[in-house]
């Protein structure tokens, strides 16, 4: 549960924030701007925020088991090298689908990464839920929708939470010995008034925390998917948190201007900043991708 209000860390401003990640090996979180096409790396020890213009929208970045990075762009999966500001491409799982960009990820105890595109008019259901695993891109198989968010993985790997977005809908999907999705069934659902789930994440007791775009907020929600608490912020577009800190007990949340007229961001001048606030049970660590010789 939360332990402290949200307070403001980092004036970023950012248009789209989101993808927020802790890497552990730095003490620094990493985060993008979808709309700017930027990278943002935020220092908490010295509240320093660098900076990298990304080739494309960039949905996220997460950390590579060779010291690297891997990052979602609207072209596809690719390397990032922070020293040369230099991208390599991976795998270009939607290169038919020039209206589509990768939206989200996570990566699972094994280093894959499952993320998800969508459909960057958010109007057609063209967005589809992948892993990527040993350097390949497979289809998960779970029916296409307009924007996924997420997924998550609980703690004992055995459950993906699944996001769709424009729906308002969490899913819950097993996950099979061998990798592969069983059954789906409805997690969650976001009443109306209440914003749209965006990104998850999950703690250590199994717990998903969602962000509510144009919801003021995020929600934390049990195992079974019963509402435990809602932690409100001063801007509407909340996106997703990430547990960091030395004892992953600070949540950072990324948010949003994308949407917002001169009078909304008037009365919430914060919006598009990064915010933090303190829990009482710690998050996950999070796997680095395994990834060599790329």
């Amino acid at each position: 549960m939360a332990a402290g209000s949200p307070r403001r860390v980092c004036s970023v401003g950012a248009t789209l924030g989101e993808g927020p990640v802790w890497v552990g090996r730095e003490n620094a979180l990493w985060f993008v701007d979808i709309k700017e096409k930027r990278i943002h790396r935020f220092d908490p020890a010295d509240n320093a925020l660098t900076g990298w213009a990304a080739p494309s929208q960039i949905g996220w970045i997460l950390p590579a088991s060779d010291g690297g990075f891997v990052v979602g762009m609207q072209r596809g999966v690719e390397r990032f090298d922070p020293a040369t500001g230099a991208f390599t491409a991976l795998v270009a799982p939607e290169a038919h689908l020039p209206g589509n960009r990768l939206n989200d990820a996570t990566t699972d105890a094994q280093g894959r990464i499952w993320f998800g595109s969508m459909d960057d008019s958010e109007a057609d259901a063209t967005g589809r839920l992948y892993a990527f695993d040993a350097g390949g891109v497979r289809d998960s198989g779970l029916p296409p929708v307009s924007i996924t968010n997420g997924p998550a993985i609980s703690p004992d790997g055995r459950t993906l939470y699944h996001t769709d977005t424009l729906g308002k809908v969490i899913h819950a999907v097993t996950v099979n010995d061998d990798g592969t999705l069983g059954a789906m069934r409805v997690f969650a659902t976001i009443e109306d008034g209440a914003g749209y789930p965006d990104g998850p994440v999950v703690d250590s007791e199994g717990c998903v925390w969602t962000g509510l775009f144009l919801g003021w907020g995020v929600r934390r929600y049990a195992p079974d998917g019963s509402l435990l608490e809602t932690v409100k912020l001063p801007v509407s577009n909340v996106t997703k948190i990430a547990f960091g800190g030395p004892d992953l007990m600070t949540a950072f949340v990324t948010t949003a201007r994308k949407g917002l007229d001169a009078a909304a961001l008037a009365g919430q001048p914060e919006a598009g900043d990064l915010f933090a606030f303190e829990v009482d049970v710690p998050g996950l660590a999070v796997t680095e991708v395994a990834i060599s010789g790329r």
